[in-house]
């Protein structure tokens, strides 16, 4: 099985045993879920900050590898039901991943001078 689409299921089967069924949601459910991993990803992102040393003043910190790792992990479980919230699927989420990434590399290659929202409204 594709990894993805495995990593799909299990977010799924997860949601599910804590009671959240991201299907057929009305849009003001989909706009309440949306913000709960959005606001889960932010503190996340914090838990993330905090395994760097990051207080340029402070001589006791050390960078935590494994902590960081499993903050980009649960960013990561966040955002798969972010995804599923919005119903898409793995496939889906492969599929505008590789049309963004072609936009980047087409901003880049272009000198990305101005801003163009434009170019990935077919995403």
């Amino acid at each position: 099985m594709d990894n993805l689409k495995e990593i799909f299921r299990m977010q799924e089967a997860l949601n599910a045993r804590i009671g959240v069924n991201l299907k057929d949601l009305s849009d003001e459910e989909k706009g309440k879920w949306v913000l709960n991993y959005t606001r889960a990803m932010q503190q996340e992102l914090a838990e993330l900050v905090d395994s760097v040393p990051w207080k340029w003043w402070a001589k006791y910190q050390t960078f935590d590898e494994q902590n960081a790792r499993v903050e980009v992990i649960d960013l990561f479980h966040f955002l798969v039901s972010l995804a599923q919230t919005l119903g898409m699927s793995a496939d889906d989420v492969m599929a505008a991943y590789v049309k963004k990434n072609k936009v980047n590399h087409d901003r880049q290659e272009s000198g990305y001078s101005e801003k163009n929202e434009e170019d990935s409204r077919h995403i």
